[in-house]
């Protein structure tokens, strides 16, 4: 059975209850081929982590019934079920039914907890001379005792947060190492976890969000745009890649690190004699990327 259902001069095709969408809108083809190239790599980590379809189209069916509810409702109006379904496409039983789904949120929330937390106290001790050697680097810290020591930086820069969990977190990932003489070394100057796939894939949700929000942004924006660029060849000799490494995590750390300073000095819990009124997060990221040359490429 089909039959066709017009709206806002667009046509669509209904074929036993699943929608094809009408390809002669070219706004629509393009959004159309950016999802499909969007979807690739997190089909990827879905397929590769045994989540079929049908555990992502649930998942797909709780957000469009969660962005429904909250973003597009109508100013004074209760937000309904028969309205969401109007909005999302499906049935007002399926609307209830998703909304009745137990909540998935608590394990991300305590993924995107230590992520900060850990973040904080790397950070400080990146940038805070205390906290430095007498070349400017972060130096090992004791534990406990007299002068900079790592329980003072943890206290500072994560708040109430026992200092030996967070010990226990920077070790787990392999962001310090514990030396022999009981101080703390910091191996790396980021929180990158390089062990537990979970606090991996939490990131995923954290930082790909945040890319997809600043795009969103700047799609619907009329003037006020958020920074957002990249630079990319498609013809590069295998050979270069290693050098182009290094050179991106070195100047790319050296900005992030430089970005950092600056935000610490305007942010409450860092610097809580910081006035202004509301509460907003902000922020930069840097990503690199290589792959395989392939005709999708092709401009």
């Amino acid at each position: 059975m089909f039959f066709y259902y017009v709206s806002d001069f667009r046509l669509t095709l209904f074929c036993f209850g699943n929608i094809i969408p009408n390809m002669k809108s070219q706004s629509n083809q393009i959004l159309f081929s950016a999802v499909l190239k969007l979807l690739r790599p997190l089909v990827r980590i879905f397929l590769r982590n045994n989540i079929p379809y049908g555990i992502f189209a649930d998942l797909a069916k709780r957000v469009y019934v969660s962005v429904a509810s909250e973003d597009f409702g109508i100013p004074g109006k209760k937000q309904t079920d028969s309205r969401i379904s109007i909005i999302t496409g499906l049935n007002r039983k399926e609307v209830r039914r998703v909304k009745s789904l137990p909540q998935l949120t608590e394990e991300g929330v305590a993924i995107l907890g230590r992520y900060h937390r850990a973040a904080r106290v790397i950070s400080g001790w990146v940038r805070d001379a205390h906290f430095s050697d007498d070349f400017g680097q972060p130096a090992e810290l004791p534990l406990e005792g007299s002068g900079p020591t790592f329980s003072e930086l943890v206290k500072q820069y994560s708040g109430d947060i026992p200092v030996r969990a967070i010990l226990d977190e920077l070790l787990r990932v392999g962001s310090v190492m514990q030396l022999d003489n009981g101080f703390i070394r910091l191996k790396t100057r980021a929180y990158l976890p390089d062990t537990d796939e979970g606090d991996k894939l939490g990131i995923l949700g954290i930082d790909v969000r945040d890319l997809v929000c600043t795009i969103d942004h700047n799609i619907c924006s009329d003037g006020d745009r958020l920074f957002q660029r990249k630079v990319a060849y498609d013809n590069l000799p295998q050979d270069v890649l290693p050098l182009f490494r290094g050179l991106t995590a070195e100047r790319g750390q050296h900005l992030l690190e430089e970005m950092d300073r600056w935000l610490a000095k305007r942010d409450r819990d860092a610097n809580p004699a910081v006035e202004g009124d509301g509460r907003k997060r902000a922020g930069i990221g840097i990503y690199y990327f290589e792959e395989d040359y392939t005709e999708e490429d092709q401009p």
